[in-house]
């Protein structure tokens, strides 16, 4: 039989490298284990396809996320870490009431451990979770880390390194079910596995025991699992049925016993699944007024089905499962994902823009990003902390335009406990706090209202911030990269935005090119986004060249969406008619209907009842239009106009009393019987 491929992925490299370790002890015979991290760059980009993938929750930003980066249809699965008995032992020892710091990545991490801790029943010291960008405890001699000791703050007397939590025996039964290893969880690799990982469920280790005394490797799979489950035999006999199954069903597992699936499970198709030895995806039913989520899998032993197995969740408590896990990855990831190896393009205007970066990223100035709205902004504030000295710290990204004034002040700058109906007990740190020793982005900072200006001019000045309600000073380590896509020197010269806040920002201001200045690498782009979305297109050269003269009023973001349109036209050849009707609106004055874009064999007729639609609608904004506006308005549409034409046609208008044409800057309008003319349709 051939190896299966196991892919693991983690957040931090030596995370994934222990989880490998662990995982290779048990199935290195049966599986060949790849590692892939986030933060030195193995796990960007669409992974090679595996049998299993298993991630931690801190990998990507979102479930969606990690879905972005695996072919489609895989298997995957989270990592769940526990700690060895010994370890707990070794905490137990430590002198009662004494104040011990958990020391870890993120805040969120140093929590979630604690927690375990005390589940495993060490509650006899006093945690405090330590982080980067955490308040220091000034009387805490004793430091708790798993394997992140650089984190500990310096004067600690005792540090103790747990090294890297190891995988719960729970999921090393899953890795082996999913993969259909089930031989191995006989073996005794396992069983000292098992004997030697602490798990929170109390009767796990004695469920284990009962199970090799029966020699019955389907009870172990059955008790270690949360979902209810009902296993039969190859005869559709019940053999198991666990405590949650009992709960779910309202039936007792003795009187049930040996009793056919369909007497006692009408509602399980346990026969159809024997017949068939195929997994019967989960479907929902309601048994007793509840529903049920009811999936049913086959137990293949060398091609012969000898039984199947029922596992039966509540469906709430799989909505709820499944939002505390998204809760855990939005709440984690605060981290850069992008480089500037990920900024695709080789135009000279790009790569002089990421030069100036990559060589700006290296200081602790201030950046201010300008550029217009989807030229990549935000990729670039991510690549360049990559590329900075705080590339191990957070990177903290937030919309300023996003919040209202007074719930940005509060993420801004956090608060604490009662200082605002709702305020969560305890307070919250705000995003200057979480991102100490790290980057905060700031996008549209233009958006920011006068009141909180002041505030974060006093923070990027004293390096310090106090939380909303508070009355204590935080000292804060924080990069500043600001984004806007406004002309800020006008913002300051109306008064809306502060000089002194506005120069602060502005050390060092990097512009952003749009898509029109940098050449072909709209093509790049295209091929980008079409491989990303897996499409298969050309574009006619009648494309290329409409792309050529295209505006891009939206960038990178609206090329980006007519990749994805193309993708679902159903034609290889994308042509004019292929483009999306949004190509041909997105201009600064959207076009009448009847003077949208017609193709380049536009005769005389055309042209005139281009130039007269262009002049009725600056005729409705109350304007006039001059001969460059009207040459500027015709290479956009794709129109064939030369000076000398535009010249000729407003000249006709003028004898024909359709238009007043003035010298100089005065530009073209219509009369009265010019408008009646369009209105009217008789060109």
């Amino acid at each position: 039989m051939s190896k299966k491929k196991i892919s693991v992925i983690a957040l931090d490299p030596r995370a994934a490298e222990s989880y490998r370790a662990d995982i290779a002890g048990l199935f290195a015979d049966a599986a060949d284990i790849s590692v892939f991290s986030m933060l030195d760059g193995s796990a960007a980009g669409v992974l090679d396809r595996a049998d299993l993938f298993v991630a931690s929750t801190d990998a990507y930003g979102s479930p969606e996320e990690l879905l972005r980066h695996i072919p489609i249809d895989s298997q995957t699965m989270a990592v769940e870490v526990s700690f060895r008995w010994r370890e707990l032992r070794r905490l137990k020892e430590l002198p009662a009431g004494s104040k011990v710091l958990f020391v870890n990545m993120t805040q969120t991490m140093a929590r979630e451990a604690i927690a375990q801790l005390e589940q495993f029943g060490i509650t006899h010291v006093q945690w405090v979770p330590f982080y980067p960008g955490a308040p220091e405890v000034p009387d805490a001699q004793i430091a708790v880390t798993p394997d992140e000791v650089r984190y500990v703050p310096p004067g600690v007397e005792t540090v103790i390194d747990l090294g890297q939590r190891v995988c719960t025996s729970g999921m090393m039964i899953e890795i082996a079910l999913r993969l259909g290893l089930e031989d191995l969880l006989e073996g005794p690799a396992f069983q000292e596995y098992v004997q030697e990982v602490a798990t929170s469920n109390y009767s796990f280790d004695r469920m284990f025991a009962r199970s090799i005394r029966l020699e019955s490797q389907f009870h172990i799979l059955m008790e270690s699992l949360e979902d209810g489950v009902v296993g039969v035999n190859e005869k559709g006999e019940i053999f198991a049925c666990s405590r949650h199954a009992e709960e779910m069903t309202c039936v007792s597992a003795a009187l049930v016993q040996g009793r056919r699936c369909e007497e006692v499970f009408p509602y399980i198709p346990f026969v159809q699944c024997l017949q068939n030895r195929q997994i019967l995806p989960a479907r929902v039913m309601k048994v007793n007024g509840v529903d049920l989520s009811v999936e049913v899998i086959p137990v293949i032993r060398q091609n012969a089905c000898i039984g199947a197995f029922a596992l039966l969740q509540r469906f709430n408590d799989v909505e709820v499962r499944q939002n505390d896990l998204r809760n855990q990855l939005f709440r984690k990831g605060h981290y850069a994902k992008y480089s500037f190896a990920d900024v695709v393009g080789q135009s000279s205007a790009i790569q002089k823009t990421k030069e100036t970066l990559g060589r700006m990223a290296r200081s602790e100035s201030p950046i201010l990003l300008i550029g217009e709205t989807g030229t990549g902004k935000e990729l670039f504030a991510h690549a360049v902390h990559r590329a900075s000295l705080r590339s191990g710290g957070p990177f903290v990204p937030i919309n300023v335009a996003a919040f209202p004034e007074n719930l940005l002040e509060s993420e801004l700058f956090g608060y604490e406990e009662g200082a605002f109906t709702g305020a969560k007990k305890g307070g919250r740190p705000g995003l200057f706090e979480l991102a100490h020793r790290g980057t905060l982005f700031l996008d549209e900072v233009e958006g920011m209202s006068s009141a909180l200006q002041i505030k974060l001019l006093r923070a990027l000045q004293e390096r310090e911030v106090m939380r909303v309600g508070g009355n204590r000073i935080i000292h804060v380590d924080v990069r500043i990269v600001a984004a806007t896509n406004e002309a800020l020197e006008r913002k300051v010269r109306e008064g809306t935005f502060r000089r002194d806040l506005y120069y602060r920002l502005n050390t060092l201001p990097v512009l952003i090119p749009p898509l029109t200045e940098r050449g072909d690498d709209m093509f790049l782009l295209t091929d980008h986004f079409r491989r990303e979305l897996n499409g298969a297109f050309r574009l006619t050269p009648q494309v290329e060249e409409f792309f050529r003269r295209h505006t891009w009023p939206g960038n990178i973001r609206e090329l980006r969406n007519a990749v994805e349109y193309f993708i679902y036209t159903g034609h290889e050849d994308i042509t004019i008619e292929d483009l999306p009707p949004t190509l041909f609106l997105s201009r600064e004055t959207a076009l009448p209907p009847a003077a949208l874009p017609v193709p380049a064999e536009a005769d005389s007729s055309d042209t005139f009842r281009f130039v007269l639609a262009q002049l009725y609608a600056a005729s409705e904004a109350g304007m006039p239009m001059g001969r460059d506006k009207l040459l500027q308005k015709a290479r956009e549409a794709h129109i064939p106009l030369s000076q000398q034409e535009v010249r000729s046609i407003l000249s006709d208008m003028a004898a024909r009393g359709l238009a007043r044409v003035s010298r100089g800057r005065g530009g073209s309008q219509l009369t009265p019987k010019g408008r009646s003319l369009w209105e009217n349709g008789q060109t």
